[in-house]
């Protein structure tokens, strides 16, 4: 009997449209209507799963603020891919083909069985800006350094079914995800009759969370994990607390969503909610539009949590309504979601949360964040301050593990330090300016000025905020300066329909804000290269130029490798910022220029008011724009109908390629896994402090040619100018081997003061990359293993950055703790993820990297066991200390055993 049927909660909904079978949540009996509402949404998926169980499901009914340790199989109805993370998991699933052939079964079994959609737009660069040509310029650029990923994509997407492409140029995919494809209820056939269930998604880009701002619960997984939901298996989740959020108020009028969101993730990041779900509650969401909860929403990664819940309510129909989805839908919706109550009203009973925070929103205030991470909150009235602390500051050893107070009893001639460590630009040094053929640079100029990524494209009040500004200040006769690089990047077409509607693109034009083109840009690290002469006098000064953006992640390197304080800021502010020229300047009390008849004009003077920036957004934006622009969103332009597109089941891999080529995670493949057995005699490949990135573990962005990546590529006939970036190059492992721990911003504390992916190789004391260093050990059969502090693995959902360190032959992780999505990855790939016992670390164990590592208790491997670690010194003595195995359930465990997930789900299919 089915687990609906022998709970009996199987019922039907009948409506105009039709009748529709449901898992009734109220037929359980239990006190649904006090669960926070991401838990009924779990909670319907436990009934309808194959995977279920009476035992999980009951428990998830009767989840508590300190929930039980229950492993959940959630059966996602969809998964959402970007193309630098979808090319590899298609080259996977390839690959799993491949190696389902060579072992007599069916390749065309390796096939996805949920929903995929696949959105291209983390490839375009911003090779050419500040032109009406920007856009087709580099377009067309990325076609020609794209079209080995594109022609594979194009044989995927008739190769596999329930798989889908939205091709280059459309938009970014958490805007196309908010926009388009999320329905919130989704229909199936199932059994002869249609049943209803709500929209579940998991997505390969750790910002898949926006898609919260519409009530779908979804977040970002490894590209591992996502292939496995592809291929039919669950994804295995422990019972999460819910922090709970309460919102009071309303914004004041002279701040935005932006300033909102960072304020929002300041807090949670203070309070610790790595592992938890956030769910968004109170009177101040009856102010917030579905766009301004998927600003937040979009930014649960910078935060910490798995994601930041918006229950479904009236501003979700109306926003769908807006954005030109069916009237049937719309209905359906509204009455799914009542019935099982998962519709939020204002005058329903607030639900049992783990903890609380709370906010009133009329207390935000206009704000950026960085220069190195999101959840750094600086108030634009003490910008100007905190960049001349922090430039003067000495950089920490530990990195961002230091806190306040700490930074201060070591830097006490700081006036006002930021946590993390800073730049060690002497006194003497801090007005230095460096001379190019047309004006001067120094410390603080703003080379990079971009409106671009999902969490603020997809808000039309801040992207509108952000015409109006530039429209005031072309009236001033303010201009750009001409030292800055700005671009415009909207998350979908539908942004320049409107700004263009509005006459807004042409003042935005005027200030060298052109479109460079629709599609993740510089907050991925496609900002491409700065302008020759001044790359060249910011290396020749040693400079700290920063980047202003309107992104969601600043990491060291990842905007572009010659900018080292990069602030998030919302766009009005982006384009002010590129007015000023520099950070070095209170944008409160200084003017941003002078006007043509010389009169100072003042960031308050250009500042749009609330109602003009609701006046045009009403008068502009209409959901036939919308309805318009995804009528034919898979079709793609004629570059990419032009495509050649290969034929057959197998895809025919070229041994000449750069960019696609068979991995090797199935080679020589047992049909069982061989037994578990402890780590022995395993050498220390690299030692990191606090909040190390899947940046700089797998970047993304540039490579050099002097790096192991690109000198393979130049052996290989490939110029530096070709070399595109490492994200296109997911598909060749052999590049991404060489990019592993690469970043050129990394610090490998076995070297301390060094700077890029350089180590020590024991014994014999070679200083040599990262990369060289693990083929050393690689060819003595020496396993690896890598020490790491606080939040190892934060940012991005990379799943190169634990393929990377599976193939460098790293057996082990030892970290102080570890960020959600790289610990599974890990797991995911074979590695073995181990935290410190509570108050040691390397530094109190005295770790010094010269030390070989033996673990025991791997052989019979169990969730959150304590395994024994063993150091032993060159002169032979030892020390033991403890550390906990992160393997937190059981089908990890299982996972770990196989190697991997992919080997396991290999193995049960065939």
């Amino acid at each position: 009997m089915a687990l609906a049927d022998r709970l009996g909660t199987k019922s039907t909904l009948n409506r105009p449209e039709g009748s529709f079978a449901i898992y009734k949540l109220s037929a359980l009996g239990a006190n649904i209507d006090r669960l926070p509402y991401s838990i009924r949404v779990l909670l319907e998926n436990q009934l309808r799963s194959p995977f279920g169980s009476d035992e999980v499901a009951l428990a998830v009914s009767q989840w508590q603020p300190k929930p039980a340790s229950v492993e959940i199989p959630l059966m996602p109805a969809r998964v959402v891919l970007q193309d630098f993370t979808g090319v590899p998991v298609v080259v996977d699933l390839v690959a799993m083909r491949n190696a389902m052939r060579d072992r007599g079964g069916n390749a065309t079994i390796i096939n996805p069985v949920v929903q995929t959609d696949l959105v291209i737009d983390h490839s375009v660069q911003v090779d050419q800006f500040g032109s009406q040509f920007s856009a087709l310029f580099n377009v067309e650029k990325e076609f020609e350094r794209n079209h080995e990923r594109y022609a594979l994509l194009r044989w995927a997407q008739q190769a596999f079914e329930n798989f889908r492409v939205v091709p280059p140029g459309t938009g970014i995919v958490h805007q196309v995800n908010l926009e388009y494809l999320a329905s919130v209820v989704l229909s199936r056939q199932e059994n002869g009759e249609t049943l209803l269930m709500p929209d579940t998604l998991v997505g390969t880009d750790s910002h898949t969370t926006m898609i919260n701002g519409l009530g779908v619960l979804g977040w970002g997984v490894g590209g591992i994990e996502a292939e496995a939901v592809m291929l039919g298996q669950p994804y295995y989740m422990v019972m999460p607390e819910v922090v709970g959020f309460k919102m009071a108020g309303e914004l004041p009028k002279t701040t935005t969503a932006t300033d909102m969101v960072l304020t929002v993730t300041e807090m949670l990041r203070a309070r610790g909610v790595v592992d938890k779900f956030v769910e968004f509650f109170g009177p101040g969401l009856a102010n917030l539009t579905v766009e301004d909860r998927a600003t937040i929403a979009n930014m649960a990664p910078e935060y910490g949590a798995t994601m930041g819940f918006f229950p479904v309510d009236q501003k979700t129909l109306d926003y769908l309504r807006f954005t030109g989805r069916h009237e049937s839908l719309i209905n359906l919706v509204e009455a799914y979601t009542k019935e099982q109550g998962l519709f939020r009203t204002d005058d329903a009973p607030d639900p049992i949360y783990s903890d609380l925070l709370e906010l009133d929103l009329s207390t935000v205030e206009p704000s950026l964040a960085g220069p190195k991470r999101p959840q750094d909150r600086v108030p634009l009235s003490q910008m100007q301050s905190k960049f001349q602390a922090i430039l003067r500051t000495p950089p920490t050893e530990r990195g961002f593990g230091l806190t306040e107070e700490e930074i201060k009893t070591a830097c006490p001639r700081v006036i006002a330090p930021m946590i993390g460590g800073g730049y060690d630009v002497a006194e003497k040094d801090a007005r230095k300016e460096v001379q190019t053929e047309e004006y001067a640079l120094r410390h603080g100029s703003v080379v990079i000025a971009a409106i671009t990524s999902c969490t603020n494209t997809s808000n039309p009040s801040v992207m509108v905020a952000a015409g109006l500004l530039a429209k005031k200040a072309v009236e001033r006769g303010l201009k750009t300066q001409p030292w800055v690089k700005s671009s415009l990047a909207p998350g979908s077409r539908v942004v320049s329909d409107y700004l263009t509607a509005a006459g807004l693109m042409e003042p935005l034009e005027a200030l060298n804000f052109h479109v460079v083109g629709y599609g993740c840009t510089t907050c991925i690290g496609n900002s491409g290269p700065l302008p020759e002469h001044i790359g060249k006098a910011v290396d020749e000064g040693n400079l700290v130029v920063a980047a202003v953006l309107s992104g969601n992640r600043n990491f060291e390197a990842r905007i572009n490798p010659q900018v080292k304080a990069n602030y998030l800021a919302s766009p009005p502010l982006v384009v002010a910022y590129a007015l000023a020229g520099t950070v070095d300047l209170d944008l409160q009390t200084e003017p941003l220029g002078t006007d043509r008849n010389g009169q100072p004009v003042y960031l308050r003077d250009i500042w749009p008011t609330f109602d003009e920036v609701r006046a045009v957004i009403g008068g502009s934006l209409r959901p036939e724009m919308y309805k318009s622009r995804y009528a034919s969103v898979f079709a793609g332009d004629e570059r990419w109908q032009a495509l050649p597109v290969p034929s057959g089941e197998i895809y025919d891999w070229s041994g000449d390629s750069t960019y696609i080529q068979r991995p090797p995670y199935f080679d020589g493949m047992p049909d069982a896994p061989p037994p578990m057995t402890d780590i022995d005699g395993a050498r220390i490949l690299a030692a990191f402090g606090d909040s190390v990135t899947t940046d700089h573990i797998s970047p993304a962005g540039a490579i050099s040619p002097n790096s192991p990546a690109g000198q393979y590529l130049q052996e290989r006939g490939v110029r530096p100018h070709e070399f595109n970036t490492y994200g296109s190059r997911r598909g060749n492992h052999e590049v991404m081997i060489r990019g592993t721990f690469a970043n050129v911003r990394i610090r490998n504390l076995l070297i301390p003061g060094s700077e890029g992916g350089v180590t020590i190789h024991w014994p014999t004391g070679d200083q040599i990359s990262i990369y060289q260093a693990a083929e050393r050990y690689r060819a003595g059969n020496v396993p690896l293993v890598v020490l790491a502090g606080k939040e190892y693995g934060t940012g991005s959902s990379r799943d190169w950055a634990a393929k990377g360190t599976a193939l460098m032959g790293v057996r082990a992780v030892i970290a102080e703790s570890f960020e959600r999505i790289h610990r599974g990855n890990l797991v995911g790939m074979g590695v073995l993820p181990l935290v410190y016992e509570p108050g040691q670390n390397r530094e109190t164990l005295g770790l010094t990297g010269e030390e070989t590592i033996s673990i025991q208790g791997v052989a019979d491997l169990a969730p959150k066991k304590r395994l024994t670690v063993t150091a032993r010194r060159p002169d032979g003595s030892m020390f033991e200390f403890g550390a906990i195995a992160r393997v937190d359930a059981p089908v990890e465990a299982e996972y770990y055993r196989h190697g991997g997930i992919l080997p396991m789900v290999l193995r049960k299919m065939g």
